[in-house]
């Protein structure tokens, strides 16, 4: 991807602001392309993480600031979400008899039905997304990702 091409210009973009822009090109276009993969489902990336996350906590509750910790967008509308999944079933939600400020938040077998057909769609779409790469290069990848 030729950054230059992208945003139309004919200026030679310093190798710093070029970077930072080919890796917010890089990002939409990940974005872009898992958000259509889950489009089907009617669930956003965020709310597909609060699923995974319930499904990695094996049956134990979590709260909202497990989630919280967990996500990797971090945002503060984790109630909303799990609202939204509540409404399609996916998640529930109780209040803890003995402190009624902690709510406990479990994925339900719904829940679990849908995000392993996710899993299939996630699956191809990361597939389509990173095809043009090697398992070296994606090691490599990984490496100068983590510099960050």
């Amino acid at each position: 991807m030729n950054v230059e091409a992208v945003i139309k210009t004919d200026k030679k973009i310093p190798l710093r602001s070029r970077t930072i822009i080919h890796l917010i090109l890089i990002h939409n276009k990940v974005s872009d392309h898992i958000s259509q993969a889950l489009k089907p489902y009617g669930i956003s990336t965020q709310q597909f993480n609060v699923l995974r996350i319930l499904r990695g906590q094996q049956s134990k509750p979590a709260n909202l600031s497990t989630l919280n910790e967990r996500m990797v967008s971090k945002m503060s509308n984790t109630t909303r979400l799990v609202d939204k999944l509540m409404n399609k079933g996916y998640v529930d939600r109780i209040v803890c008899r003995s402190n009624r400020r902690k709510v406990e938040i479990t994925i339900t077998k719904e829940g679990l039905k849908a995000l392993s057909e996710m899993d299939h769609m996630m699956e191809k779409a990361e597939k389509e997304i990173l095809d043009n790469f090697s398992d070296l290069e994606l090691e490599q990848l990984n490496l100068l990702f983590n510099k960050f």
